[in-house]
């Protein structure tokens, strides 16, 4: 049989202060990055989690000296200039996208032949337009199966650089990668976006990582981006904001059930996109309070429908839909085509187990529309392998019962304690 969590249905306000594993998009950033530098980097509070470990994996398996300590949410990383140690390396990144693009840019600054692959969902996800730019540079690549998609062997011999265009209407990974490893270019680098580019704030955490290891990123206009070559990543003692994303289910909690949550250590100053969700709470209506040191949602009696353009946060998609059939009006969500391409085909997902619940739901090209409605229906939700589908349907749970997740491992995904973090959260609100 396989493994279900009942998501016991709380009638009454949540009350809860907690606290978020660090971020997966900083710290895979900060890994890689502490790798190009040169000499030791300790990254604190950093996420442990099945994309991280892949990442810090592949690392290792090109020679880097990578060492880990996850109960203390540490890693010590030697970086070697740039020098990529090992010549020959197979990798294996599970289902992790940014592990994919990353390691893949990583590995063109090495000379050598590297193999990359991942489990049969990774095989789907989009990579081609990397992999043209890379090509184009001169790395040659042998696809063992459909062209532009894993698994794939690199033969390397440096990154070029200078003028490059790239489509990113499908993820700005790809985009993230080139900009990544740019300082390391035999020259100046200077990226083009071509047509629609979605999630734009995950450049901007590139950004602030590249700049917290000492390496400038320069838009001299909207979706051009320059790196000047012969600009070194410093080694440094480095903290790691909470996630953001992850942060979302537990403010999400507080919104649907009329109740208060704090998230510590996710400030003002928080680079991530995803931080800004609580503005579409606050629409809801929600007092939201964000300062130096914490971000809280306090929920009201009753939500109200909102429609937004989710782009820049499209990995909360879920985290709204699954308080969407509480609000008293439609809730609408736009602009988001590219989560068909994630871990799932997220919207098809979403919509699939909004329905099961008994839910109304109009599905769109781009995105969704879910009505309010009567109560909802026990249902058990399928997760597909997603760990935002879990995590999400989690929050749902609250006010809905008989509510049954099934396989809600895949949240070892980038939150492996979620459901403990969450069953504390309202075990500590009985009281």
């Amino acid at each position: 049989m396989e493994h279900q969590i009942e998501i016991p249905c709380f009638n009454k306000p949540v009350n809860a202060e907690v606290e978020i594993p660090g971020s997966k998009s900083i710290t895979n950033r900060a890994l890689l990055v502490a790798a190009l530098a040169e000499g030791e980097s300790i990254l604190d509070n950093a996420l442990f989690s099945d994309d991280t470990h892949w990442f810090s994996t592949c690392l290792q398996q090109l020679g880097f000296s990578v060492s880990s300590q996850p109960e203390a949410a540490h890693f010590r990383v030697t970086g070697l200039g740039g020098e990529i140690p090992a010549a020959q390396a197979d990798l294996f990144v599970g289902n992790a996208g940014t592990a994919a693009r990353f390691i893949t840019a990583l590995v063109a600054l090495g000379q050598g032949r590297y193999r990359l692959d991942g489990i049969p969902r990774m095989r789907e996800r989009p990579m081609g337009e990397l992999l043209a730019v890379l090509q184009s540079a001169g790395t040659e690549v042998e696809f063992e199966g459909q062209s532009g998609y894993m698994p794939y062997t690199l033969h390397s011999r440096g990154f070029q650089g200078g003028p490059i265009r790239l489509k990113a209407n499908q993820t700005s990974q790809q985009v993230s990668a080139l900009l990544l490893i740019a300082p390391y270019a035999r020259q100046d680098t200077t990226l083009e976006i071509e047509g629609e580019l979605v999630s734009r704030a995950y450049l901007d955490i590139t950004g602030q990582v590249m700049a917290d290891f000492g390496v400038r990123l320069i838009e001299p206009e909207p979706n051009r981006f320059f790196v000047k070559a012969g600009q070194r990543y410093q080694p440094r003692h480095y903290s790691i904001e909470p996630d953001a994303s992850n942060a979302s289910y537990f403010l999400a909690a507080a919104a649907v059930t009329g109740g208060r949550v704090r998230v510590k250590h996710l400030s003002a100053r928080s680079c991530q996109g995803d931080a800004h969700f609580v503005e579409v709470l606050a629409a809801m209506g929600c007092q939201v309070q964000v300062t130096d040191s914490y971000t809280e949602v306090v929920g009201p009696e009753q939500l109200r429908g909102v429609e937004v353009d989710m782009n820049d946060m499209s990995d909360l998609v879920q985290t709204l839909a699954a308080i969407a059939p509480f609000a008293t009006s439609p809730v609408t969500i736009r602009n988001v085509e590219h989560i068909r391409y994630k871990e799932t085909e997220r919207i098809k997902a979403v919509v699939t187990e909004l329905r099961r619940l008994g839910a109304q739901v109009e599905e769109f090209a781009d995105g969704l529309k879910i009505y309010p409605g009567g109560p909802l229906q026990p249902a058990l939700i399928e997760t597909y392998d997603d760990h935002r589908m879990a995590m999400a349907f989690a929050v749902t749970g609250l006010k809905s019962p008989g509510l049954v997740i099934n396989r809600p491992d895949c949240t070892r995904k980038t939150f492996p304690d979620f459901f403990t973090h969450f069953f504390q959260m309202i075990e500590g609100s009985r009281k």
